[in-house]
């Protein structure tokens, strides 16, 4: 195994926080170029400034099929290459079904699972030609879908899904396929939350153990994508110790 990313150029999405922000550092700290996207540039910009290797600034919206093209083309003629996508970009609107917002509904699946599918779509061709690699950021609800979780966690089956068939369609041309499930992590996801009994919920099973931090899937993502190009690991299960589901 290698720890280095020295020549590799990432494109990671949803890097203005979180595990996706987490993630462009430590590649970047392993040397690749990353390109960062999302809808906050502003953000992006301040991570930017202080990343530790080359970073390009890209305001994307992962649910519009022609932002997502115009990222991956910003960042092949940025850097001449894709070798790595992160698809990190996620909100979780969890809620009961009955009564639910539908429109909450179409927003998780066009962010979590379509936004998923164009950015791969984009990516494909560029990683083929460089054996490159997809890392699918899912979720324990990619596993076990719970009350209150029923479309978020559809989404994250569907990603489950959809890289699976995307690993046999493209293994034995040497691109590896990667989805990492993580439990309960430390960031804003539940912040999303508008229904108030479902947050504080969420908030306080959180509370109630310790939960993992976003440099923690960012190791598990550094992990995965370090391996020899023979290895394949195509999928991270990662909780914290005191999650029991």
């Amino acid at each position: 195994m290698s720890d280095t990313l020295e020549g590799k150029v990432v494109l990671v999405t949803g890097a203005s926080s979180g595990i996706g922000q987490a993630t462009a550092v430590a590649l970047s700290k392993a040397g690749a170029r990353v390109a960062v996207a999302a809808r906050r540039a502003d953000r992006l910009r301040s991570l930017a400034q202080d990343a530790p290797g080359e970073m390009l600034v890209l305001q994307l919206d992962v649910a519009d099929p022609e932002s997502v093209r115009d990222a991956v083309a910003a960042t092949v003629e940025r850097f001449g290459a894709l070798d790595i996508l992160v698809n990190n970009a996620g909100v979780m609107l969890s809620g009961p079904i009955l009564g639910a917002d539908t429109e909450e509904w179409t927003r998780m699946v066009d962010t979590n699972l379509l936004g998923s599918m164009y950015a791969v779509h984009a990516a494909l061709p560029h990683l083929l030609r460089r054996k490159g690699a997809v890392v699918q950021v899912s979720s324990t609800s990619g596993r076990m879908a719970t009350a209150a979780s029923g479309v978020y966690a559809a989404t994250k089956f569907g990603i489950t899904a959809f890289s699976e068939a995307l690993r046999q369609e493209v293994t034995a041309q040497g691109v590896r396929v990667i989805v990492v499930e993580p439990g309960f992590v430390a960031t804003e996801l539940t912040s999303h939350i508008t229904d108030p009994s479902i947050q504080a919920m969420a908030k306080n099973l959180a509370e109630s153990m310790r939960t993992l931090r976003p440099e923690d899937i960012a190791d598990a993502v550094l992990y995965a994508v370090t391996q020899p190009e023979h290895v394949a690991v195509n999928e991270i299960l990662i909780r914290p110790t005191d999650q029991t589901v």
